[in-house]
């Protein structure tokens, strides 16, 4: 009701003052991307709070009215014109070097502020500020898209955002039959890992007993999930995505689930890519699952590899020979999984290159090239399991061979192993794991790890 009463109470502000704009400007011209720029100008400039807030309401709204060339001349602007004070940042930089004072370093510190942050702080007052410039941000990544001349834009943006979207301000809430149906709605729509087909594939997922859904919010986007989790109660921790999906499966008595299983973690937002939430969102999770269940005692994921053919098929420096080669080549045959012979075959091989992928290969920049890895070992969790052929759907067979992995929380670990991940870059993983490493008949693996 408070979020309600405010976002109302800002709407009347911005709809008065742009009252008042239009008072004192009678144009109906649309303006193109310079005369919005001339609009951010008067937004910087002026004081007023009512038509503060209806400027930049209307600097959101005259952006979306923008074809694709105009919205990237509005960024380019925004990179070209909208920088630092030079003259207010040189008069700092030369205060800091007659004198190298804290209050000194201060002045600097804020001198340097690019005057775009200022507009971006001073837009997201407008009602629906902050879901539009999530929306911009999305924008704006894909006219990037390789190119570094709006990698300054793109550096304020997401600044701003990670103070605004901190672990701190995200509200955690079940997601079941009886959550209203706009936002139903964009879980279907938003479901990244494994495809809801329709409303009835929905409610298998939310609805019974041995099922449960969860999603993070965001105060300013109250009906906008920012990341949802799909969770299986069962008995045992599953090796195979099918099973739990399964539209004829027998429903488990909630009494004797002890395991909850994380199958699927989306992320909505594409204008919050690269922004972090925190390291700790499972955890609130897990830690909202026992108040509820308190037999619950095993928390894991059953989690795809989405880079792991692609390595596999790019990566020029593989520990393999060529005969290991050949091998890889029967997983041009669709249906390879079928043939028991070359099941073993690919088996020997892709399990042990999943363990390397995991402990050992590394991006360019040294990270681990696994984006879903990085997430839950950056959450504080153990990688406990290789399964092979845990995903035999199309997508899961192109990007991994079929290959899901477990990721094993547990309370007394999580803030252990998130340490030892973001200090040191450690994969805390199970001895099953470790010893895959050094199969039998992985002799080109055990000579490049010796």
């Amino acid at each position: 009701m408070a979020n309600a009463f405010f976002s109302d109470l800002l709407a009347t502000i911005s709809e008065r003052g742009r009252t008042l704009l239009r008072r004192g400007d009678g144009s109906d011209t649309k303006p193109d991307a310079a005369g919005l720029m001339a609009l951010c100008d008067a937004l910087l400039s002026g004081r007023g709070e009512a038509s503060g807030t209806a400027m930049a309401r209307e600097v959101l709204d005259l952006y979306q009215e923008l074809d694709a060339a105009g919205r990237r001349a509005f960024f380019e602007a925004l990179v070209r014109d909208f920088g630092p004070d030079r003259e207010r940042l040189s008069k700092a930089i030369e205060k800091w070097r007659a004198q190298p004072t804290d209050e000194d370093a201060s002045s600097l510190h804020f001198a340097s502020e690019p005057r775009r942050q200022e507009l971006i702080r001073r837009l997201n007052r407008a009602p629906g500020g902050t879901g539009d410039l999530v929306s911009m941000r999305a924008d704006l990544l894909g006219m990037m898209n390789g190119h570094t001349d709006l990698a300054a834009l793109d550096r304020d943006v997401s600044h701003l955002l990670s103070s605004w979207f901190n672990r701190g301000f995200l509200v955690l809430r079940r997601i079941d039959w009886s959550t209203p149906a706009n936002i139903l709605e964009k879980i279907i729509r938003y479901e990244a890992v494994h495809e809801i087909s329709d409303w009835d594939d929905l409610r298998r997922r939310i609805d019974p007993v041995d099922r449960r859904c969860y999603a993070f919010f965001h105060p300013a986007m109250v009906d906008e999930p920012l990341i949802f989790v799909e969770v299986a109660l069962t008995e045992t921790i599953p090796g195979a995505i099918a099973p739990l999906l399964a539209v004829d499966r027998q429903h488990l008595p909630i009494e004797r689930a002890r395991t909850a299983v994380f199958y699927s973690i989306s992320n909505t937002q594409r204008g919050l890519g690269g922004i972090s939430f925190g390291s700790f969102l499972i955890k609130q999770v897990v830690e909202e699952l026992r108040r509820e269940l308190p037999k619950l005692d095993t928390f894991v994921t059953l989690s795809p590899v989405p880079g792991f053919m692609q390595w596999v098929k790019q990566d020029k420096d593989l520990p393999l020979s060529d005969e290991d080669c050949e091998t890889l080549k029967r997983l041009d045959d669709p249906k390879w999984f079928e043939h028991p012979e070359t099941t073993a075959l690919l088996r020997s091989l892709l399990e042990p290159l999943a363990a390397y992928y995991f402990l050992r290969a590394r991006t360019p920049k040294g990270k681990l090239i696994d984006s879903v890895a990085r997430f839950h070992l950056g959450n504080g969790a153990r990688l406990e399991r290789i399964n092979w052929l845990g995903d035999l759907s199309p997508k899961g067979m192109r990007e991994s061979a079929g290959v899901m992995v477990n990721y094993l929380y547990r309370l007394e670990d999580i803030e252990k192993n998130h340490e030892a991940y973001a200090n040191d870059g450690e994969v805390v993983a199970s001895s099953a794991v470790k010893k895959l490493l050094k199969g039998e008949g992985r002799r080109l693996l055990d000579m490049r790890l010796s």
